[in-house]
């Protein structure tokens, strides 16, 4: 029964994720948007926010070596297992904290600052709640890796999820893996089938730009009205 859901569940969750895309893009193209808040508080957000992007962006990218890239690769390079395995516990360590003290000042966020709070909706509320789930069991799953009790990953899911995508699902391996990765790794699998549905949604548009993107300036008409009166570019007129 193991075996078959490794094998089968991953594929339904690709299925969720195309066709909510697909379905988001098609009949909510205006949503497809972070909703930013920064008009409402910005001081804590100019906190939580770089900390949660990049600390997520150096998680996503241990991943992507950690699953991706099989261990003969790394021994033809000369890097030992040992080596290897210090370095991920070390920079997974940093960035999962990392990442989870952003999140956890963004929700503190939006909990605490009344107009924030307000324009949060379940469909937030939820997705949050799951993704500091998939944090915390992945950087659970980093620290009690650091003795090496959970068996090494690149031997049972890592080659699962490599299996997943020339669809040769080995779920035999992903069985025999530590609990706590079958833990991490269906939260995981939530989290990306609800993923289409929610404001996390924005990482498929531009998810580089959107991180070195510049601040969004608000300005008032009586800002606009002075700077034409101290002899700046005069308004262009619209329709």
């Amino acid at each position: 029964m193991g075996e078959l859901f490794w094998d089968v569940v991953p594929y339904v969750v690709l299925a969720i994720v195309v066709v909510g895309l697909w379905w988001r893009y098609r009949y909510d193209k205006f949503g497809w948007t972070t909703r930013s808040s920064q008009l409402y508080e910005s001081r804590l957000l100019r906190i939580g926010s770089p900390l949660f992007h990049f600390g997520i962006l150096v998680v996503i990218v241990g991943h992507i070596i950690g699953l991706v890239i099989p261990e003969s690769w790394t021994d033809a390079m000369g890097l030992s297992e040992h080596a290897y395995h210090v370095q991920a516990v070390v920079l997974g360590t940093i960035a999962g904290v990392t990442t989870l003290l952003g999140a956890f000042i963004l929700v503190y966020r939006r909990r605490t600052r009344g107009p924030v709070f307000l324009a949060t909706t379940w469909n937030d509320k939820l997705m949050y709640v799951v993704l500091i789930c998939a944090i915390v069991a992945g950087l659970t799953t980093t620290m009690l890796g650091a003795n090496g009790s959970q068996g090494n990953y690149r031997e049972t899911v890592a080659p699962w999820f490599r299996s997943i995508w020339i669809l040769q699902p080995r779920g035999d391996l992903m069985a025999e893996a530590a609990l706590s990765y079958h833990i991490h790794v269906m939260i995981a699998l939530v989290l990306f089938a609800l993923w289409p549905f929610t404001r996390l949604v924005h990482v498929f548009s531009a998810p580089i730009g959107y991180l070195f993107r510049p601040y969004i300036v608000y300005r008032s008409r009586d800002d606009a009205r002075r700077s034409e009166l101290v002899g700046s570019r005069p308004q262009r007129r619209g329709w």
